[in-house]
């Protein structure tokens, strides 16, 4: 069954639907006459998560979500209305609503999104593929297994979460378009004691795919073993030091710092209102060479992956900086129209009760020539980087403070001991041009990335080789 006929029998065929497709089309018609572009944009949601700490269930939950977002565009103005039901009354209280902004408005429809039959991702449900009893034995088996591989663990947590979501967009001009999005996510915690000191090590994966990739032995039992060397490292950390050194990140989820302190700078909402770093830069050298940026919603079960955006366009590759050239942004319908552009497949949405707006898939640099060998012996004293907590960044300056949950010293050419505390202070456009050496290790994070921006969050991945940087602020708790 394709997506469309299966959101369908979601929407508008069930025994209770309070809403008929062809009524519905008539009154957005109306709604959206003289309008420049807008959607009908219905959602049905369930998500589930379920926790374990220090083998018990901590948490577990079950929720659907149902409902619709009508928005209409006029200009740079946007009219939006949305509902928890969807119903022919609560649809035509929003079209009202939302027609105001087009009064006196004589606006040319936008074209309608491109077709598209690519299919990213499975179409089924990856909550009804097991049962809950059986994701409950599987957190307690992980908490046992961690339990048994070293005597200093004093706590484990584990978590699952799942969800699938199905929408259809319409538009006015009759143009229907639906999707099937599967998303689930294992994270692994665990705490070690030695001597009286705790440490803290975790590890997480996912994608757009059932449970299954999760679950099996290899999967869970790697998630763990990670999350437990991530600790036992941190047990043998000291003080990171502070100042000014050559910095080298580690491949895949490093990225982060790509994302947040560049990746937002090329949305297009931000540089068409010029409050980004990178606002009337297109053309121009913003990069070291060799440094090439893409977002790629178009990776079959990452994340980060769209069949198709928010808006019905289908996921793109767009490149972002090409060889250390500013070469485009990621557009949502919006503002690709108001800047003269095409849209890129970022239009993006929280749920029915957010309007879309410009925002990143899975944002990767291209890997380049040098071993991550080379590049440490090329170091004379540096900090290695090799996993990032959480960071703040300024999108109109670029600005960012990232902290480090996983580095270590570098010293002569080898890496050396692990360090605590290290954060990386600098801005995104400076940092581009200090990179001096790009890796042959690209590699993208294991599917845990959720971007936040205006209030909304969504899935969101990231990726990159390893790359050094010269001259990089490093703040560090050292005396």
């Amino acid at each position: 069954m394709t997506a469309l006929a299966t959101t369908d029998r979601l929407f508008f065929e069930r025994a209770d639907a309070a809403l008929d497709r062809a009524q519905a089309e008539r009154r957005l018609a109306t709604a959206l006459g003289g309008s420049d572009d807008g959607e009908l944009f219905l959602e049905y949601r369930e998500s589930e998560h379920l926790s374990l700490d220090d083998g018990r269930i901590r948490s577990a939950g079950f929720d659907t979500a149902f409902g619709f977002g009508l928005r209409a565009v006029a200009g740079e103005a946007t009219g939006y209305a949305h509902a928890g039901e969807i119903s022919d009354a609560a649809l035509a209280r929003a079209c009202a609503s939302v027609a105001a902004v087009a009064s006196g408005h004589s606006g040319i429809a936008s074209e309608p999104p491109r077709a598209t039959n690519a299919r990213l991702y499975t179409d089924a449900n990856p909550l009804v593929a097991t049962e809950f009893p059986a994701r409950a034995a599987l957190l307690a088996e992980i908490d046992a297994y961690a339990r048994g591989k070293d005597a200093r663990v004093v706590q484990v947590m584990a978590s699952l979460a799942g969800e699938f979501q199905a929408v259809q967009i319409l538009r006015s001009d009759g143009a229907r378009v639906a999707d099937l999005r599967p998303l689930v996510r294992l994270n692994v915690s665990v705490v070690v004691e030695k001597d009286g000191r705790r440490e803290t090590g975790s590890f997480g994966t996912g994608g757009r795919h059932g449970y299954a990739p999760l679950t099996t032995p290899a999967a869970w039992r790697g998630a763990v073993d990670e999350a437990l060397r991530q600790a036992l490292v941190n047990l043998d950390s000291r003080p990171a030091p502070a100042g000014e050194m050559e910095v080298v990140l580690g491949p895949g989820w490093p990225g982060i710092l790509l994302h947040e302190a560049i990746g937002h700078g090329l949305e297009g909402d931000f540089n068409r209102k010029k409050t980004s770093a990178f606002a009337g830069l297109l053309g121009q050298r913003i990069a070291s060479p060799g440094v090439t940026v893409v977002d790629d919603g178009t990776i079959p079960d990452r994340r980060g992956s769209l069949t198709v955006d928010d808006e019905g366009t289908p996921s793109g590759r767009t490149v972002l900086i090409e060889d250390g050239v500013l070469a485009g942004f990621m557009q949502d319908r919006l503002n690709a129209r108001l800047m003269g552009v095409r849209p890129t497949g970022n239009g993006r949405r929280q749920s029915y009760a957010h309007a879309p707006m410009p925002r990143m898939t899975n944002t990767v640099m291209l890997g380049g020539a040098h071993a991550p060998e080379e590049m440490i012996r090329s170091v004379k004293r540096g900090l290695y980087a090799v996993n990032f907590g959480g960071g703040q960044v300024d999108i109109t300056s670029g600005k960012f403070v990232f902290s480090a949950s996983e580095a270590y010293l570098i010293e002569d050419g080898k890496v050396g001991a692990p360090v605590k505390g290290a954060t990386l202070i600098g801005n995104g456009p400076d940092a581009l041009t200090k990179v001096t050496m790009v890796g042959n290790d690209m590699a993208l994070d294991p599917g845990v990335g959720t971007c936040g921006k205006n209030g909304q969050g969504v899935p969101v991945g990231v990726g990159q080789p390893t790359l050094k940087l010269a001259g990089l602020t490093v703040g560090g708790t050292a005396a």
